[in-house]
């Protein structure tokens, strides 16, 4: 079983649901943004408002990924896997709704109350930032989600992080195959 299967039966367990979703960071590789267009797949631009065209190739993009339709989601795991270039989850609420969402963790205030720019999306802050985080953290991100999925740091495994008892369970899940 190559990698793919492996992740597209981790994500889809029972079949095609259209509750798998993507946030891919745009300034991570500029193939990304080429990769979003050329798909079919629904999507939108985390920032708001009227941006100019280069930084909206370098956002991060919400998108669902398709079970049926696979072209981006092999994409994603064919070319992009271990390169950091964005997050996965899960939720059954509409797009507009998780763009709402996540929208309110782009920009985040310091203890000294400075405004900064939060890269959630990137795996490698959203695998050490989950764990750091107070039970009203999680439930203020959490919202509509039901798990978030991240490759881990030399990507053999997939991070899994869900909410159980109001506590954040971590499930590494081994993956076998080394090619997709």
């Amino acid at each position: 079983m190559s990698r793919f299967d492996e992740i597209r039966y981790i994500l889809w367990p029972n079949g095609p649901r259209p509750n798998v979703w993507a946030v891919l960071d745009g300034a991570r590789d500029p193939k990304i943004y080429g990769a979003i267009s050329d798909s079919h797949n629904i999507g939108s631009c985390l920032y708001a408002g009227t941006i100019s065209h280069t930084l909206e190739r370098c956002a991060p993009h919400l998108v669902r990924l398709e079970y049926e339709d696979m072209r981006l989601t092999k994409r994603l795991f064919e070319n992009a896997w271990g390169q950091s270039w964005g997050i996965l989850l899960q939720s059954d609420t509409s797009m507009e709704r998780l763009r709402r969402h996540l929208r309110r963790f782009l920009v985040v205030e310091d203890y000294r109350g400075r405004r900064l720019a939060f890269r959630y999306y990137d795996p490698r802050v959203m695998r050490v930032f989950l764990p750091t985080c107070a039970t009203d953290q999680l439930d203020e991100i959490y919202g509509p989600i039901d798990c978030f999925w991240t490759e881990s740091e030399d990507a053999s495994q997939l991070l899994k992080f869900r909410r159980s008892s109001r506590a954040l369970v971590k499930d590494r899940i081994e993956l076998r195959s080394q090619t997709v």
